[in-house]
């Protein structure tokens, strides 16, 4: 990215439809060049533009071992948003990036891994798993807690239904309000925790979702006894230009957008409560 405030043309080459209001677009950016030396973390963003309506940061949904295409999955709730889902395969967008930091995968090697997600936040934590899965050897015993309003606002659910089949992962997933056809648990993600074993002294948590939801999950961990820097969230903000320039996603000494997205509880514990 040559210019930071200047996007590449990225062109459509897929769209599924995830839910009602969510849809996953595949992306390659339109110079070879560019696609060739763009290469992301897990848990970082980008902004990605719908031309002459406006600019909006999305999380990276993608394998960062992905290299042909790479992933966002949008929720339709503003007018950037809504103008990106009447989109068709083979328009263009704009996409800047990749901006912020990212979640730490090396470094955790060796511990157990717990990952807690809610509705629209799975995507961002899928940037994380697909890759930790493709190393799995490299971490003990691998939990994945996935919380959605109702069964049809589940994203991704072929590949919830792979991981509920894999012998090396524990998968479990909860609905706020079951339907006729929903057989499985029912209530909030934290009461998925009853179900499982959490060592807290060998044991790294990362999580992603509503704000709500993130600050009771927290709360939960916490009281089962991780430590601060062993839980992982994300942090939710308007990530105006992305680079730290703007302010828009300043919480006390902090950007979102160049500290963040990501930060452990122990950097979170030290801003101010807003």
């Amino acid at each position: 990215m040559a210019n930071i405030y200047l996007p590449d043309i990225a062109v459509i080459k897929d769209i599924i439809q995830e839910t009602s209001d969510t849809k996953t677009f595949v992306l390659r950016f339109k110079n070879p060049k560019v696609q060739k030396n763009f290469r992301f973390k897990s848990g970082q963003f980008v902004e990605v533009s719908v031309f002459g309506v406006g600019e909006v940061p999305i999380g990276i949904s993608s394998s960062p071992t992905e290299k042909k295409n790479f992933e966002i999955t949008v929720r339709a709730v503003g007018s950037v948003t809504n103008a990106l889902h009447q989109k068709k395969v083979g328009d263009e967008i704009g996409i800047r990036g990749p901006l912020g930091n990212n979640f730490p995968i090396d470094e955790m090697k060796d511990k157990k891994i717990l990952i807690i997600g809610g509705g629209i936040g799975l995507p961002p934590l899928r940037s994380l798993i697909l890759p930790m899965l493709e190393k799995r050897g490299k971490f003990k015993k691998f939990t994945i807690l996935y919380g959605a309003r109702t069964p049809d606002d589940r994203v991704y659910k072929n590949l919830l239904k792979k991981w509920n089949e894999k012998r090396d992962v524990e998968f479990l997933e909860t609905v706020d309000v079951a339907d006729n056809g929903w057989t499985g648990n029912v209530g909030v993600v934290i009461t998925l925790f009853e179900k499982i074993e959490i060592d807290p002294q060998d044991t790294v948590a990362y999580t992603c979702g509503p704000p709500i939801m993130i600050e009771f999950v927290i709360q939960e961990l916490l009281s089962i006894g991780l430590p601060d820097d062993m839980i992982i969230s994300t942090l939710e903000r308007y990530m105006k230009c992305g680079v730290g320039k703007c302010g828009h996603c300043a919480i006390g000494h902090k950007y979102v957008c160049i500290d963040g997205p990501v930060f452990s509880f122990k950097d979170i514990k030290t801003l101010p409560e807003e």
